[in-house]
């Protein structure tokens, strides 16, 4: 088994088929939404398959180290950048193509009008073994 994240952008990806912003969605449109993707992590966790999702806020910060003794310096939130993280999955699958598959099915999820967003998610294997390093 490898385990994969998937990722959902609210913006940074290429654009989706059904591309019109959650926010003009109306209150249906948004449950079908959530009832889809909760119906496929439920499915999923019958086969073994799922490990953990989350949805994210829009709102966030970096935060960096600033030596001994100095607090964290903080930049942010970045709610204004082109690219943002609306939420992810992370499943453990047998294949790569099993997990192509998922994402691909990930990616019909309704949006506007019922029909499905054909949204683009950013799909990455777990590092399993830290890289070789040759001089």
């Amino acid at each position: 088994m490898a385990k994969y994240l998937m990722l959902k952008h609210y913006r940074g990806a290429p654009a989706a088929v059904n591309n019109i912003p959650m926010d003009r969605w109306t209150p249906d449109e948004i449950s079908a939404h959530v009832r889809y993707m909760q119906d496929f992590a439920a499915r999923l966790e019958e086969t073994g398959e799922f490990v953990d999702s989350q949805a994210l806020a829009p709102e966030g910060m970096f935060v960096q180290y600033d030596g001994e003794g100095r607090p964290p310096v903080t930049d942010g939130p970045f709610a204004e950048t082109k690219d943002l993280i609306a939420g992810w999955m992370v499943i453990d699958v047998d294949s790569q193509e099993r997990a192509i598959e998922l994402a691909g099915e990930l990616s019909a999820a309704p949006g506007a009008g019922g029909k499905p967003i054909h949204e683009w998610l950013e799909l990455r294997p777990f590092l399993t073994a830290p890289p070789t390093v040759t001089e």
